[in-house]
């Protein structure tokens, strides 16, 4: 199989974004992804935190067992190959070491995330202007530490805390995935 997913559709409450995954650029990450996205892992997931002009990000599960299992589960680390351009899409971590479900769309040239090894997994191709109309009035908050948000209630509600206390966030209806050969990418090892 070659190194690229093909039309991966993201239906979001704002409109379609398509999305090209790119293995030659973290094999890890686009193998993490894809089985994560082919599972509907995302499906009917919230956008919990949008940075206007900085980044839109996304990754816990509807469901809450999910959310803590695979919350729970790293992935090996991708060497930075490609940029945090602006429409890029990279994992949210604290290191690379750290990667799990947790993933942003870049809204900007992100060139500092560069140097902190946040490694792009693949890029938008159509839909740029739904995820830059994504609701970002609540910023920080859904994810942050109390009292602006509460992080272990977030895991443990899921969406059923984010649609009380944060209603106007916009959501993934259901994520879309197709290969360019028609094969998955293997399963990634831990």
């Amino acid at each position: 199989m070659s190194g690229l997913l093909r039309s991966t559709h993201f239906e979001t409450s704002r409109g379609t974004i398509t999305l090209e995954l790119t293995r030659a650029w973290a094999p890890n990450g686009v193998d993490h992804f894809y089985n994560l996205a082919r599972a509907g892992y995302y499906d009917d997931s919230r956008f919990f935190r949008v940075i206007y002009g900085f980044i839109a990000q996304f990754g816990i599960s509807k469901d809450p067992a999910a959310a803590n299992l695979w919350g729970s589960h790293t992935i090996r680390a991708d060497s930075l190959v490609e940029h945090n351009t602006r429409g890029t899409i990279s994992y949210a971590q604290f290191k690379p070491t750290d990667r799990t479900t947790n993933i942003f769309i870049n809204l900007h040239d992100n060139a500092n995330l560069d140097s902190l090894k946040f490694v792009p997994i693949g890029r938008v191709t159509a839909g740029m202007e739904a995820a830059d109309s994504l609701f970002s009035g609540y910023g920080e908050l859904p994810s942050s530490e109390a009292p602006l948000g509460n992080p272990k209630r977030l895991y443990a509600e899921t969406n059923k805390y984010l649609d009380e206390k944060y209603p106007k966030l916009d959501k993934i209806i259901k994520i879309t995935i197709h290969t360019d050969a028609g094969t998955p990418p293997s399963t990634p090892k831990r």
